[in-house]
């Protein structure tokens, strides 16, 4: 199995300990990009955070938090991040691993039993949803979960799966897999798992766990699975496409019932994920609190994949378009899509990124030493204004970066 090693950083920066900016030049613009599109209504409003390894680099928004009130996008916004909660609970396996509490290739049945001998899809009908099974040739591992080759599915992105939800009224998770572990790769549910994984050896809900071993010691105060009433005034309505082209925001409750599972359900700020960023780019410490060892952090961003990333087919295109970018080049590495192309005025090859459903981005460049964090809370997910803003974002920084 092939594991890329890190390319030494590359210090590109001027930085003071105290105080680390961007160069006036990128930090402009960035602003510039990100109130051209909101002013224009290519999306209603926009959070974004650049960091390196010594600090919060850039922390600015714009646009509208709340169309409905006109209230203002603020830096403290807080967003539904979905499934940018999958690293975080893919560090946690890591932390695990560090432990020596479990390991990358055992068997995850040996933690949760529901998943010894497994069941694979070998005939599908597509008109009735009949289909038939056999036993998988191999155990899903920990390794498969991390990297979404366990054959696990999501219904939004996989056509078999939500046929099959629909004619069996089965979650997911009961589901047989959709090619046998470790052969091919799928968007699904694998992270669940793992947070399931996390609480059988713990002993502890995911939620608990999260917050006391990795977004309290991190210093992330602004992100959790419990939104309090007291902040929900600072968290962002959700706008989707209305039949007009044009967005329509979905109000916000007086209280936020929480969603606790390792593969999304978080909420937090762009500040607050990039200090999990600088975590990762410090190599799993910062500010002396160390999360994870050396070793993990740099094996998170190294490919553990030999197949690559494949187009998922949204089967609710309300909900998502077709994703993700990178897809047919991308590898995967432990909880992280790494890029495989490299591009002028781009992020490095082996940037390790993820999304939210919610258009919540994020890459970390271990060859450049900097992470960006671009929230938005636009459905659907990898809508054309929206992925065209992070794209922009990107090029800013990276352009004035010279």
């Amino acid at each position: 199995m092939a594991h890329t090693r890190w390319i030494l950083p590359l210090l590109f920066i001027a930085v003071t300990s105290a105080a680390p900016t961007l160069p006036h030049r990128a930090a402009t613009a960035v602003s510039a990009v990100i109130k051209a599109a909101t002013d224009r209504g290519d999306v209603p409003g926009v959070a974004v955070a650049v960091v390196n390894k010594d600090g919060l680099l850039y922390n600015e928004a714009a646009g509208m938090s709340r169309t409905a009130t006109h209230t203002p996008m603020a830096k403290d916004t807080i967003f539904n991040m979905a499934s940018m909660t999958k690293p975080i609970t893919s560090v946690a396996i890591m932390m695990l691993v560090d432990e020596g509490k479990l390991k990358l290739d055992d068997n995850v049945a040996k933690y949760l039993p529901k998943w010894k001998d497994p069941l694979v899809i070998t005939k599908f009908n597509e008109a009735d949803g009949s289909y038939g099974v056999r036993r998988a040739k191999r155990p899903i591992t920990i390794r498969h979960l991390l990297t979404h080759t366990s054959g696990l599915g999501y219904s939004f992105g996989s056509p078999i799966m939500a046929k099959l939800i629909e004619k069996t009224k089965k979650e997911e998770l009961d589901l047989p897999l959709l090619f046998d572990p470790g052969d091919s790769w799928a968007y699904g549910p694998s992270t669940r798992v793992l947070g399931h994984v996390v609480e059988a050896i713990s002993g502890q809900t995911i939620d608990v766990f999260l917050e006391s071993k990795i977004l309290s010691p991190l210093g992330m105060h602004d992100t959790t699975y419990h939104v309090p009433a007291a902040k929900i005034a600072r968290v962002v309505a959700i706008n989707r496409h209305g039949g007009d082209g044009k967005y329509v925001e979905l109000p916000v409750q007086g209280s936020i019932p929480a969603t606790v599972q390792g593969d999304g359900g978080l909420y937090g700020t762009a500040s607050d994920y990039g200090l999990f960023l600088r975590m990762l780019l410090n190599r799993g410490t910062l500010n002396g609190k160390r999360i994870l060892s050396e070793r993990s952090a740099r094996m998170m961003l190294a490919s553990q994949t030999n197949v690559t990333v494949k187009v998922q087919q949204s089967t609710n295109q309300a909900l998502s378009r077709n994703f993700p970018v990178g897809a047919g080049r991308d590898k995967w590495g432990l909880g992280f899509q790494l890029a495989a192309e490299r591009k002028p005025n781009r992020r490095s090859p082996g940037s390790g990124t993820w999304a939210g459903i919610f258009n919540t981005h994020f890459f970390i460049d271990p060859v450049k030493e900097i992470g960006v964090v671009v929230m938005l809370q636009t459905l659907p997910f990898y809508d054309e204004p929206s992925m065209k803003l992070y794209a922009d974002v990107e090029e800013a920084v990276y352009k004035n970066l010279k």
